[in-house]
């Protein structure tokens, strides 16, 4: 039976997932369809790019994931389907398909759009496009094959001789933040020192626990979560509300001095001894 996933940031609240899956179904109703998550932010492709690429890679060979992201950002021609890791990525050429991959797929194609005009069209492409490839089509032969797409890539930390400074990528519903620091990295620019984790000016943590019931409650805490990323949280707390932490802006960034303080707010600093 054929994995298909839906990530969209078009919400629930219609009646457009349902027509999506609608979609899908007639072109081969054996698909078993399965929701990630339909709130990802049009404008913040890292928290997009984090939830997909840690999703994904829990599904089984030959799901197709289809992402619906700031879908009309540019005026395109077409959408892309890749290859990437025995899975099918399905999304539009903004940019999305390098963030989830962190490189660009070697098999790509593009699926023409042109002729279509509304945003049901356009998904109603993609699902005849899945179901040639379902039916043994070859993949080549769905669309065109293309290598010139729109290329972004995750923000990565920034590294000094005694620091590493990273970005919040995500907040959760409890409002714990996740940092784009691995443990891979921070453990090879640690090398066996003492660290203190540091964010909005002279708020520290110094120690890295299991879990939330590592420390007490209404204490803070940093780990490294299921997705081997750096997380710092406040057992049975809310720490994003509570120190006013924000998910990074990338525009921000490029903003004028004027804006500068936010960024005390949007970045994890780690000093190691």
């Amino acid at each position: 039976m054929p994995v298909i996933t839906l990530t969209t940031d078009i919400g629930q609240q219609d009646y457009l997932v349902g027509a999506i899956k609608g979609q899908l179904l007639s072109v081969n109703p054996a698909l078993n369809i399965h929701d990630i998550t339909h709130y990802l932010s049009q404008s913040n492709y890292p928290q997009a790019a984090y939830v997909c690429s840690n999703a994904f890679k829990f599904f089984p060979k030959n799901t197709f994931h289809i992402i619906i992201l700031n879908f009309f950002e540019n005026i395109s021609q077409h959408i892309l389907i890749a290859k990437y890791k025995d899975q099918f990525i399905a999304c539009p050429d903004n940019g999305i398909l390098t963030m989830i991959a962190g490189q660009k797929p070697k098999e790509i194609i593009a699926i023409d759009i042109s002729q279509q005009n509304t945003f049901l069209q356009y998904t109603e492409m993609i699902a005849q496009a899945i179901g040639k490839i379902i039916s043994g089509k070859e993949f080549n032969s769905v669309g065109e094959p293309i290598q010139n797409i729109n290329e972004k890539y995750p923000l990565r930390a920034t590294l000094g001789n005694d620091w590493m400074e990273g970005q919040i990528l995500f907040i959760d519903q409890y409002e714990n933040v996740v940092i784009n620091i691995t443990k891979a990295e921070f453990e090879e620019h640690r090398k066996n020192r003492k660290f203190k984790i540091v964010f909005k000016r002279n708020e520290v943590i110094d120690t890295i626990n299991n879990n939330y019931s590592s420390v007490f409650e209404g204490e803070k805490l940093a780990w490294f979560n299921s997705a081997g990323y750096l997380e710092i949280a406040i057992n049975k707390g809310n720490i994003a509300g509570l120190f006013g932490l924000q998910g990074f802006n990338e525009k921000m960034q490029q903003q004028n001095v004027a804006n500068q303080n936010k960024w005390f707010y949007q970045t994890v600093r780690i000093f190691f001894e």
